[in-house]
């Protein structure tokens, strides 16, 4: 049944291929059409027909047009032949770096009857997929062995496709989890193999390419002119075939997966659900871990082994992934790479530059960093750099270092200068009146506070909120109740115009200098490709700085340290426990000005916002 599943996808496959050609002989035979024309007139008049001055003037205006239409047609054939198809970035694997991986696949390959991928490489993604880069943009193809001979007339069949690994599963899946996932990838170079679907492909990914290069701005009138005919007819060609070729994809996938049932399958069900939850694990570390040290010009070097340790930290953590821990006794799949730390490395790099729009190379402000070092390195560099631009724009906007103005100088930036400026009078019971000279502050913290709701703890996700208090806009389930103060609105809008300027003044993506070559396969800009995150709104920044600056009074005052959670990012232990009940006590203080809780959380804990901290 498995086999007529196959062939039956198969079938499909080719089917829709061949609609996919008949789309391009269409084309031709519009572009042939004015010739034939002109031929026919030609003909005619040579034999006694078509005579008179209509038919002559026929016979110039198709001449004519025939030739126009042959050479826009010459010209389009030769963009859609040459254009650079899209490439995924990718980290290579050579052969000789990873020996046992290619055998494994090579066995894949011959257990299903298909032809071996002709590399491997690595993408820091979870997933995997096929890719063909036999076009002449990308190198010169492998060359073939002679298993790729076939038939009476030695008709030399396509190149196989580079097979693409997700980096994250080598090293969370185990060997046999590894196979049983790859397994119907790799049968899909049995269709892809296949002549009308290797030309339909090609088609397609040339047409797709032609679009982008008559997208490329900053050309002249006449050649934008030409670029816009070209962009037109490739845009009408990609309507005429998207369905045939999005159905021919189908069935491509339909035979592989059909072909591979017999492939550890059982296996297979098992393994889906560590790619669910590497997928969990990986979105999470780059967004709570590795998104803050690529901020500080840092980028963790250990991406995938990270992958490990946060999602054995999850299945500590949560019954739900219990016994998912008993695997890792079994072989893990980065062992079949002979230098798994080089490889995670560079698929670290490769992250960072996708995601977040780091250079291309290491440098002074773009270094590498472990694991052991990003408490020191990335923790507490961010909670100082953002305290210090806090205080920054607080000069910027005349607050005082201190609401009485007969206090002695604390000689340093403090956490009451931060607190005194939010606090908005009336916040707490009995709050005590101001002095005559700073009517807009109010020390609030004798005045006595109920607790913050139990739900607030949930709201108050650093990587959550994402309303403007000041712009009125509302935040579901949260912003509407709890509108920020006028103080925090001003305080949030320095602060997003002090961070504007700081990045615009740094080069990053496409714009540093010092290119690699593999980054022409990117066309340049438009980096980072993937942002993890929607750019954070001003409520966010003041929040992330007030917190940082309560953290270094916590450090320099209370024998705090900064620590790594492996699922939250950068924490806060206090007597070797993490402080999880910060985030509430901030926001009540930026968003309806008391500072009561935060007050009381820190005598609590032994921090004096009087005492100066260090900044960087």
């Amino acid at each position: 049944m498995t086999g007529i599943g196959a062939e039956a996808g198969a079938q499909a496959a080719r089917s829709r291929a061949l609609a996919v050609l008949r789309v391009r002989g269409r084309a031709l035979a519009v572009a042939l059409l004015p010739a034939a024309v002109a031929v026919i007139l030609l003909t005619g008049a040579s034999a006694g027909h078509f005579v008179g001055r209509g038919w002559d003037a026929a016979r110039w205006v198709f001449g004519a047009l025939a030739v126009l239409v042959l050479l826009a047609a010459a010209g389009i054939a030769l963009v859609v032949a040459r254009a650079r198809p899209a490439v995924s970035p990718t980290v290579p694997v050579p052969e000789k770096s990873a020996p046992d991986l290619y055998r494994m696949v090579r066995d894949l390959a011959e257990r299903l009857d298909v032809p071996a991928p002709s590399a491997i490489a690595l993408t820091p993604d979870c997933d995997s997929w096929l890719e063909d880069r036999t076009h002449t943009a990308h190198g010169p193809p492998p060359r073939p062995g002679p298993d790729e001979i076939a038939g009476p007339g030695r008709r030399r069949l396509p190149v196989a496709p580079v097979l693409v690994i997700g980096s994250p599963f080598l090293w969370w899946m185990r060997v046999g989890e590894l196979r049983a996932v790859l397994a119907p990838v790799i049968a899909g170079t049995g269709p892809s193999a296949h002549p009308d679907i290797a030309a339909a492909r090609r088609f397609v990914r040339g047409l797709d390419a032609a679009v982008a290069v008559a997208s490329t701005p900053g050309r002249c009138p006449l050649t934008r002119g030409m670029c816009a005919a070209l962009g037109w007819v490739a845009r009408l060609l990609l309507r005429g075939c998207r369905e045939h070729a999005t159905q021919m994809e189908r069935g491509v996938a339909a035979a592989a997966s059909e072909r591979a049932q017999a492939v550890d399958y059982g296996l297979r069900i098992v393994a889906q659900e560590q790619v669910g939850l590497a997928y969990a694990g990986w979105d999470r570390l780059l967004t709570r871990v590795a998104l803050p040290a690529w901020r500080m010009g840092r980028w963790p070097s250990g991406l995938d082994a990270g992958v490990v340790a946060a999602l054995t930290e999850l299945s500590r953590r949560d019954r739900l992934a219990e016994g998912f821990t008993s695997r890792l006794g079994e072989r893990p799949a980065c062992d079949l790479l002979e230098e798994p730390g080089a490889m995670d490395e560079a698929a670290s790099l490769l992250a960072a530059r996708l995601f977040h729009g780091g250079p291309a190379e290491s440098g002074p402000d773009w270094a590498p960093v472990d694991w052991q070092a990003y408490p020191e390195e990335v923790v507490d560099r961010t909670w100082r750099a953002d305290a210090a631009r806090l205080h920054r724009v607080l000069d910027a906007l005349g607050v005082r270092a201190c609401l009485d103005p007969a206090a002695p100088d604390p000689g340093g930036p403090t956490l009451a200068r931060v607190l005194d400026h939010l606090t908005e009078a009336g916040a707490g019971q009995a709050a005590p009146q101001p002095p005559r000279n700073r009517p807009r502050a109010v020390d609030g913290a004798d005045a006595p506070q109920e607790p913050p709701a139990p739900d607030d703890a949930s709201r108050a996700d650093a990587a959550g909120g994402s309303g403007i208090p000041a712009g009125g806009e509302a935040e579901a389930d949260h912003a509407a109740e709890h509108p920020g103060t006028e103080r925090s609105a001003t305080l949030a809008a320095g602060l997003s115009a002090q961070l504007a300027r700081e990045e615009s003044a740094v080069p990053r993506g496409a714009s540093a200098s010092g290119q690699s070559p593999e980054n022409a396969l990117w066309d340049g800009g438009g980096l980072p490709l993937f942002p993890l995150q929607p750019p954070r709104t001003a409520r966010d920044l003041l929040t992330d700085h007030v917190t940082a600056m309560v953290c270094c009074a916590a450090v320099d005052t209370a024998g705090a340290v900064p620590a790594l959670d492996w699922l939250d990012g950068p924490a806060l232990l206090l007597g070797g426990e993490r402080a999880a009940d910060l985030a509430p006590r901030v926001l009540s203080l930026i968003e309806e000005g008391d500072p009561g809780p935060l007050r009381d959380w820190l005598a609590a804990s032994g921090i004096r916002p009087e005492k100066p901290v260090r900044l960087v």
